[in-house]
């Protein structure tokens, strides 16, 4: 199975995917993690990508899709992926959807965690306190928020055309969201 969790910045995809790998073995692709650690590596594309992110801006398609193509290879025996901040634009869809063609399968379910952008900020202040993340300060989420609505949000029609989308309160608890996602993982199995 291949999911794609939809959301905001701080929307809480992270942690759904956690719990989503410790119980289906699924291999969680988040962009924000191979970013990060590829910004933590001193390569040279983690230069470019410590640069950009700290200016508040999202990578190029070219490097993320990169960065996805390769972790499809390295864990192809996995039993399904979960796609936590990819696709954010129309061509990494078509490009994630290429890839997955490539190796016989599609993606089978998005789930679009709706929530409120005013707690997003209390969450990203919090998270930016606790973890000194420099790309969850109060300036870079909006930017990034603004991002988010202006590149990922059109493509909710695409998946919603295709039947594999679900909406899902992601304001409730961990639990909640939890226990509604894996109804919509029922339907789709």
């Amino acid at each position: 199975m291949n999911l794609i969790l939809f959301g905001p910045p701080a929307a809480g995809k992270g942690t759904q995917s956690k719990r989503l790998v410790r119980e289906r073995g699924f291999v969680q692709l988040s962009t924000g993690d191979m970013l990060r650690a590829a910004r933590a590596s001193g390569s040279e594309l983690g230069q470019r990508v410590s640069k950009i992110m700290d200016e508040g801006g999202l990578v190029s398609d070219e490097i993320v899709i990169a960065l996805i193509d390769e972790q499809l290879e390295v864990q192809a025996g996995a039993p399904g992926f979960i796609f936590d901040g990819f696709p954010r634009t129309v061509g990494q869809s078509e490009a994630l959807d290429m890839l997955l063609e490539s190796r016989g399968c599609a993606v089978d379910r998005v789930i679009r965690l709706l929530v409120d952008d005013d707690k997003l900020l209390t969450r990203v202040t919090k998270r930016f306190n606790e973890e000194g993340r420099k790309d969850d300060n109060p300036e870079t989420f909006s930017r990034r928020l603004e991002k988010y609505y202006e590149d990922t949000a059109p493509l909710l029609p695409i998946y919603a055309e295709r039947g594999i989308l679900v909406e899902i309160d992601g304001m409730g608890t961990e639990d909640q969201v939890a226990s509604e996602i894996d109804a919509a993982l029922k339907q789709t199995a």
